[in-house]
């Protein structure tokens, strides 16, 4: 059962939480006992999670191993799970694709879904923050996809979620564009300050962005790993090293110490190993959205 956090003060949640008892102080999101079966195969295998308001938690793993159905759970696209799950009310999605509707204009797909009063001039502020304050007229078509993906962004941001859900919003960018949306996304973080969940299969960004970083494997959660290293997190820093080692021996990656990147390929710490995307997404074996447009909640 999903129960947002506004219905847990008012008494009606379920399980551990007593009627009129509140939630617990900056909690954003509690997970008790997930499962989620497809054709008697466990995806989700007994998920026990808490993930705190202005949070950032990333969640790595193979092809298959639950993180896609994790997060749709948590957006409500999936209800068909047992357990608990405690979720905020207001809840944003960004997806790889952009999913901008090309029939209307930037600032139209923005604004999409909200009150009309004050829409358009909190969408204008959404892309502003973005860098897109000149392409609000643009029609979607025009966009490189980093500018895509930045309308992407400025479209879950506008509703001020309380939580913020990223299923590998930047798979589909080059490594120079990854490189800028990351920093982009860290500071529109610490502005707005929601809980973050970010499904990736890349180790390097689960480390760059993420407060704490959970591999999920086999449907399981493994330990979490709490990130503690000095920003900007260089990728040579014997830090950042050490953990992404563990986080690579986890998914069962041995990683050649030996050898190096060459130049101009597209470094994704292993994230080729762990997905052969062969041009497109996997979501543990299903359709993504199966048609919805899930960019809000």
């Amino acid at each position: 059962m999903t129960t947002t956090l506004d219905s847990a003060r008012h008494g009606t949640a379920h399980h551990d939480t007593a009627p009129d008892a509140p939630a617990p102080s900056g909690l954003a999101v509690r997970a008790t006992g997930l499962h989620r079966s497809f054709d008697g195969r466990e995806v989700l295998a007994g998920i026990d999670l808490t993930l705190h308001q202005g949070e950032f938690l990333a969640l790595l793993g193979r092809s298959g191993s639950g993180k896609s159905t994790l997060l749709r759970a948590m957006a409500g696209l999936d209800p068909d799970y047992t357990g608990e799950l405690l979720v905020p009310e207001r809840r944003s999605v960004v997806f790889q694709d952009h999913r901008l509707q090309p029939w209307k204009r930037v600032l139209d797909n923005v604004v999409l879904g909200l009150p009309r009063a004050g829409a358009r001039e909190a969408g204008l502020t959404a892309l502003a923050e973005v860098g897109l304050a000149d392409r609000a007229r643009d029609w979607p078509i025009t966009l490189s996809g980093g500018e895509a993906q930045r309308a992407a962004l400025a479209r879950a941001l506008v509703r001020e979620p309380q939580l913020l859900l990223l299923d590998e919003p930047f798979g589909a960018l080059d490594a120079l564009t990854r490189i800028r949306m990351h920093a982009l996304l860290r500071e529109l973080c610490r502005r707005h300050r929601p809980a973050v969940l970010l499904v990736t299969h890349d180790v390097d960004e689960a480390i760059r962005l993420a407060d704490r970083v959970i591999v999920l494997t086999d449907g399981r959660l493994g330990p979490a790993r709490e990130v503690r290293l000095p920003e900007p997190r260089p990728r040579s820093s014997a830090g950042f090293a050490a953990l992404r080692t563990e986080l690579l021996a986890e998914l069962g990656v041995t990683e050649d110490p030996g050898e190096a990147t060459p130049a101009g390929r597209d470094d994704r710490d292993g994230a080729d190993d762990l997905d052969p995307r062969d041009g497109t997404d996997s979501t543990d074996g299903r359709d993504r959205t199966d048609g919805q447009d899930a960019s809000t909640m």
